[in-house]
Protein backbone atom coordinates (compact mmCIF):
# COMPACT_ATOMS: atom_id res chain seq x y z
CA UNK A 1 0.00 0.00 0.00
CA UNK A 2 1.57 3.34 -0.99
CA UNK A 3 0.81 6.07 1.59
CA UNK A 4 0.29 9.39 -0.14
CA UNK A 5 2.21 12.89 0.72
CA UNK A 6 4.01 10.84 3.72
CA UNK A 7 7.50 12.24 4.86
CA UNK A 8 8.72 11.70 7.96
CA UNK A 9 11.77 14.10 7.23
CA UNK A 10 8.62 16.93 7.25
CA UNK A 11 7.34 15.39 10.62
CA UNK A 12 10.60 16.30 12.64
CA UNK A 13 10.86 19.81 11.11
CA UNK A 14 8.07 20.90 12.05
CA UNK A 15 8.41 19.02 15.72
CA UNK A 16 11.75 21.59 15.25
CA UNK A 17 10.15 24.27 14.41
CA UNK A 18 7.64 24.13 16.97
CA UNK A 19 9.95 23.86 19.83
CA UNK A 20 12.15 26.64 18.44
CA UNK A 21 9.42 28.58 19.12
CA UNK A 22 9.79 28.01 22.78
CA UNK A 23 13.52 28.29 22.88
CA UNK A 24 13.38 31.57 21.20
CA UNK A 25 11.14 32.97 23.57
CA UNK A 26 13.14 31.29 26.96
CA UNK A 27 10.99 28.14 26.81
CA UNK A 28 7.79 29.89 26.75
CA UNK A 29 5.17 30.36 24.19
CA UNK A 30 1.56 31.73 24.12
CA UNK A 31 -1.07 30.12 21.90
CA UNK A 32 -0.99 33.38 19.90
CA UNK A 33 2.28 33.48 19.38
CA UNK A 34 2.44 29.75 18.41
CA UNK A 35 -0.95 30.66 15.79
CA UNK A 36 0.88 32.97 13.87
CA UNK A 37 4.16 30.97 13.44
CA UNK A 38 1.46 28.43 11.89
CA UNK A 39 1.15 25.53 14.64
CA UNK A 40 -2.11 24.15 14.81
CA UNK A 41 -4.44 24.15 18.58
CA UNK A 42 -4.90 19.99 17.87
CA UNK A 43 -0.88 20.51 17.44
CA UNK A 44 -0.93 22.73 20.80
CA UNK A 45 -3.17 19.82 21.91
CA UNK A 46 -1.50 16.84 21.16
CA UNK A 47 2.04 18.72 22.33
CA UNK A 48 0.13 18.70 25.79
CA UNK A 49 -1.42 15.03 25.90
CA UNK A 50 2.52 13.68 24.73
CA UNK A 51 4.08 15.81 27.86
CA UNK A 52 6.29 17.88 24.92
CA UNK A 53 4.72 21.33 26.65
CA UNK A 54 3.07 21.69 29.96
CA UNK A 55 -0.09 24.03 30.01
CA UNK A 56 0.83 27.15 32.78
CA UNK A 57 -2.78 28.95 32.22
CA UNK A 58 -5.01 29.56 29.30
CA UNK A 59 -3.13 30.94 26.10
CA UNK A 60 0.45 29.87 27.91
CA UNK A 61 2.56 27.13 27.97
CA UNK A 62 6.00 26.09 28.52
CA UNK A 63 8.46 23.41 26.78
CA UNK A 64 9.14 20.59 28.91
CA UNK A 65 12.60 19.92 27.31
CA UNK A 66 14.42 22.88 28.15
CA UNK A 67 17.34 24.03 31.07
CA UNK A 68 15.14 24.79 33.52
CA UNK A 69 16.57 25.49 36.87
CA UNK A 70 15.41 25.44 40.50
CA UNK A 71 14.05 28.91 39.25
CA UNK A 72 11.40 27.31 36.79
CA UNK A 73 8.80 27.47 38.81
CA UNK A 74 8.81 31.08 39.69
CA UNK A 75 9.60 32.30 36.40
CA UNK A 76 6.40 30.42 35.31
CA UNK A 77 4.29 32.54 37.81
CA UNK A 78 6.25 35.97 36.53
CA UNK A 79 5.54 34.82 32.98
CA UNK A 80 1.86 34.32 33.50
CA UNK A 81 1.30 37.66 34.84
CA UNK A 82 3.49 40.84 34.67
CA UNK A 83 2.69 42.38 37.79
CA UNK A 84 2.98 39.02 39.62
CA UNK A 85 5.73 39.10 42.57
CA UNK A 86 6.94 36.21 44.86
CA UNK A 87 6.29 37.46 48.27
CA UNK A 88 6.15 35.93 51.87
CA UNK A 89 7.56 32.27 52.37
CA UNK A 90 8.98 31.78 48.56
CA UNK A 91 10.67 34.93 48.97
CA UNK A 92 12.21 33.86 52.21
CA UNK A 93 12.77 30.20 50.98
CA UNK A 94 14.45 31.92 47.62
CA UNK A 95 16.66 34.28 50.33
CA UNK A 96 17.42 31.22 52.23
CA UNK A 97 16.20 32.91 55.13
CA UNK A 98 14.23 29.75 56.22
CA UNK A 99 14.02 26.14 55.86
CA UNK A 100 10.42 26.36 55.51
CA UNK A 101 9.87 24.65 52.01
CA UNK A 102 5.64 25.46 50.77
CA UNK A 103 3.90 23.54 48.83
CA UNK A 104 2.77 26.04 47.04
CA UNK A 105 4.14 29.76 45.56
CA UNK A 106 3.42 32.39 47.26
CA UNK A 107 2.21 35.29 44.89
CA UNK A 108 1.54 38.89 45.38
CA UNK A 109 -0.01 41.45 43.14
CA UNK A 110 -2.22 44.41 42.90
CA UNK A 111 -5.11 44.81 45.26
CA UNK A 112 -7.72 45.22 42.26
CA UNK A 113 -6.66 42.44 40.31
CA UNK A 114 -8.91 40.36 38.56
CA UNK A 115 -8.87 36.60 40.17
CA UNK A 116 -5.50 35.50 39.06
CA UNK A 117 -5.26 31.51 38.94
CA UNK A 118 -2.58 28.99 36.66
CA UNK A 119 -3.06 25.01 35.89
CA UNK A 120 0.34 24.87 37.27
CA UNK A 121 2.38 25.81 39.52
CA UNK A 122 0.51 25.56 42.46
CA UNK A 123 -0.02 29.15 44.24
CA UNK A 124 -1.16 31.16 46.99
CA UNK A 125 -2.18 34.60 45.73
CA UNK A 126 -1.73 37.89 48.24
CA UNK A 127 -3.96 41.05 47.07
CA UNK A 128 -1.78 43.82 48.34
CA UNK A 129 -2.63 47.44 48.46
CA UNK A 130 -0.96 49.89 46.30
CA UNK A 131 1.53 51.16 48.21
CA UNK A 132 2.43 47.86 49.57
CA UNK A 133 2.86 46.47 46.33
CA UNK A 134 5.18 48.84 44.79
CA UNK A 135 7.29 49.04 47.53
CA UNK A 136 11.02 46.84 47.45
CA UNK A 137 10.36 44.64 43.69
CA UNK A 138 13.56 43.32 43.00
CA UNK A 139 14.12 41.87 39.09
CA UNK A 140 16.16 39.20 38.72
CA UNK A 141 17.46 37.32 35.60
CA UNK A 142 17.72 33.92 35.79
CA UNK A 143 18.29 30.69 34.00
CA UNK A 144 14.18 30.45 33.10
CA UNK A 145 13.70 33.63 32.66
CA UNK A 146 13.18 36.80 34.53
CA UNK A 147 11.42 36.53 37.54
CA UNK A 148 10.18 39.47 40.20
CA UNK A 149 10.30 39.46 43.83
CA UNK A 150 10.67 40.99 46.84
CA UNK A 151 14.10 42.20 48.42
CA UNK A 152 15.12 40.22 51.57
CA UNK A 153 13.97 43.70 53.68
CA UNK A 154 10.42 44.09 52.26
CA UNK A 155 10.13 40.43 52.70
CA UNK A 156 10.41 40.22 56.14
CA UNK A 157 8.15 43.40 56.89
CA UNK A 158 5.65 40.96 55.05
CA UNK A 159 6.22 38.26 56.89
CA UNK A 160 5.64 40.42 60.01
CA UNK A 161 2.58 41.83 58.24
CA UNK A 162 0.82 38.61 57.75
CA UNK A 163 2.15 36.82 61.46
CA UNK A 164 -1.44 35.27 61.99
CA UNK A 165 -1.41 33.42 58.54
CA UNK A 166 2.28 32.70 58.83
CA UNK A 167 3.46 31.91 62.27
CA UNK A 168 6.17 32.98 64.22
CA UNK A 169 8.45 29.95 64.14
CA UNK A 170 8.78 30.94 60.18
CA UNK A 171 8.97 34.70 60.74
CA UNK A 172 11.89 34.74 63.62
CA UNK A 173 13.62 32.21 61.94
CA UNK A 174 13.46 34.71 58.80
CA UNK A 175 14.58 37.43 61.00
CA UNK A 176 17.08 35.82 62.78
CA UNK A 177 19.13 34.53 59.53
CA UNK A 178 18.74 38.05 57.83
CA UNK A 179 20.46 39.94 60.47
CA UNK A 180 23.31 37.12 60.16
CA UNK A 181 24.10 38.66 56.77
CA UNK A 182 27.04 40.47 55.77
CA UNK A 183 24.79 42.44 53.10
CA UNK A 184 21.78 43.64 55.60
CA UNK A 185 20.35 46.83 55.84
CA UNK A 186 18.64 47.79 58.75
CA UNK A 187 17.84 51.09 57.54
CA UNK A 188 16.16 49.92 54.71
CA UNK A 189 14.43 47.16 56.46
CA UNK A 190 13.26 50.35 58.95
CA UNK A 191 12.00 52.29 55.90
CA UNK A 192 10.11 49.42 54.64
CA UNK A 193 8.89 48.57 58.29
CA UNK A 194 7.64 52.29 58.95
CA UNK A 195 5.64 52.25 54.92
CA UNK A 196 4.08 48.48 56.07
CA UNK A 197 3.21 50.25 59.60
CA UNK A 198 5.12 46.85 61.05
CA UNK A 199 7.72 49.15 62.73
CA UNK A 200 6.78 48.44 66.36
CA UNK A 201 6.26 44.30 65.95
CA UNK A 202 9.91 44.09 64.51
CA UNK A 203 11.65 46.46 66.61
CA UNK A 204 11.85 44.59 69.51
CA UNK A 205 12.84 41.35 68.26
CA UNK A 206 15.89 43.08 66.38
CA UNK A 207 16.51 44.66 69.59
CA UNK A 208 16.87 41.23 71.17
CA UNK A 209 18.50 39.70 68.12
CA UNK A 210 21.12 42.02 67.60
CA UNK A 211 21.27 43.06 71.50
Amino acid sequence: MIMANFNPCTIIFNMNHFQKIFRDHNGFARMQELRNNGVQTRTIAKAVADGVIEKIKPGLYKLVDYPWDENSSFADVCNSYNKAVICLTSAAAYYELTTFNPAYITVAVPHNTPGFKLDYPPIQVSYFPHKYYETGISEIDTKSGLIRIYNREKTICDLFRYGNKIGDDIIIESLKNYLKLKKRDINKLFEYAEILKVKEKILPYVKAIVG
